[in-house]
């Protein structure tokens, strides 16, 4: 499948890139080593319009449809982001990704018109409770419980490595549970969503991570939690197939998280290779450097060209056309192993080429080699990709 961006996605980025330029590349290495959540500049970026480029106009939404390219503006908005802070990066997509696109593809029209308007407008965020202490890529290990007790459900259970959890600005985190079991050895697990505030609840102490200092991240802990019936997303024992849908999309906004760190990569080797001095002129006329940043550039093509592809392909299945689901998995499976992994060696490359300064806080490459680590694990390592992109082949892998 071809693509080409369009004048209006065009148009999108560079508003975009100026904006990200402005209000957070100023600010990204303070706010890094502050380990500081800045909710004043993500409710700028709800302002912007950001988080609600595919909600419909009811909400608040741009209302953007995969005729109108709503998804690949999302991922052009997240690479933008993330190409000067890969923190406020992760926000964006976990806000959409994570936070409002369950509810708006599987919530009631009750559970829409009470929770969308304020995370559509980045006035409000919304997590995702999934990952457990034991249970990460096997999700069907999922500990967390929840007991339908007069009317309410009652969690018990915990969640890790949860982004957008525990903010200032955290409305509601959605949460896979176990409701019973189907009789055949399987656990049925629904997914419910549980207000920040709610009694026996707890967004507790913020990771101290190596990278994404900026971005919002808890582990959760739920003791006899109790919200209404009501707040089941979705139809009970679907959880686990809500789940799966939720990350297809959110591993082609993760690979459009790893382009933007690439063009970083790219761009800030540029600038220093054509800098810095050595033996008489500049470091990028030796080949064992601008060999490297040639590297870089085939990197960023190759990952852009498959992020955008698979993009597109999301934006066509909206729209109706002949894009199937399986088609669709594995081009985000594919786009997301290849644009993290490479950016993984982007980040070791430029810090390489920056020589003992990348190995410095002050320059930073050194933030993004940090960051970057991440790329390959959330929403599915990398084996987890590998294994789907074989199963997709036809492979039986296990």
């Amino acid at each position: 499948m071809s693509f080409e961006l369009s004048r209006e996605h065009e148009e999108f980025r560079r508003s975009v890139r100026d904006f990200a330029e402005a209000e957070i590349a100023p600010h990204a290495a303070q706010w890094d080593r502050e380990h500081h959540f800045p909710t004043d500049v993500v409710q700028k970026m709800g302002a912007l319009g950001l988080m609600g480029l595919t909600a419909p106009e009811e909400f608040g939404g741009a209302g953007m449809s995969g005729e109108d390219g709503g998804f690949t503006s999302l991922c052009l908005a997240i690479e933008e982001i993330g190409r000067v802070d890969q923190s406020m990066g992760i926000t964006l997509e976990a806000a959409v990704g994570l936070g409002i696109n369950p509810i708006l593809t599987f919530g009631t029209e009750e559970q829409k018109k009470q929770w969308l308007p304020d995370l559509v407008a980045g006035q409000k965020l919304a997590g995702f409770g999934l990952t457990e202490p034991g249970a990460g890529s096997d999700a069907g290990a999922t500990r967390t419980r929840a007991e339908l007790v007069e009317g309410q459900w009652v969690v018990n259970g915990a969640k890790q490595f949860i982004t957008n959890s525990g903010s200032a600005i955290t409305s509601l985190v959605t949460v896979t549970a176990r409701t019973g079991d189907r009789g055949d050895g399987r656990p049925e697990i629904s997914t419910i969503m549980v207000p920040a505030g709610t009694r026996g609840f707890t967004a507790e102490k913020a990771y101290d991570k190596l990278g994404w200092h900026a971005s919002d991240t808890h582990p959760l802990a739920f003791e006899d939690a109790r919200v209404p019936e009501e707040n089941l997303l979705g139809e009970r024992g679907r959880g686990y197939a809500q789940f799966l849908a939720t990350l297809d999309d959110g591993r082609v906004a993760i690979a459009a998280l790893a382009v933007g760190c690439l063009q970083a990569c790219l761009d800030l080797t540029l600038a220093y290779a054509g800098e810095r001095q050595t033996f008489g002129g500049p470091i990028g006329r030796k080949q064992g450097v601008a060999f490297q940043i040639a590297d870089l550039q085939v990197m960023l093509d190759a990952s852009r060209m498959l992020t955008y592809r698979a993009a597109a392909m999301k934006d066509a299945m909206d729209a109706g056309g002949s894009v199937s689901t399986a088609q669709f998995k594995q081009a985000a499976a594919v786009a997301k192993l290849y644009a993290t992994e490479s950016a993984v060696s982007a980040t070791r490359i430029a810090t390489q080429v920056f020589g003992g300064y990348g190995f410095m806080e002050e320059y930073p490459v050194a933030r993004f080699y940090r960051d970057a680590k991440v790329l390959e694990i959330g929403e599915g390592t990398s084996e987890v990709q590998r294994m789907l992109i074989a199963r997709g082949l036809g492979l039986p892998v296990e």
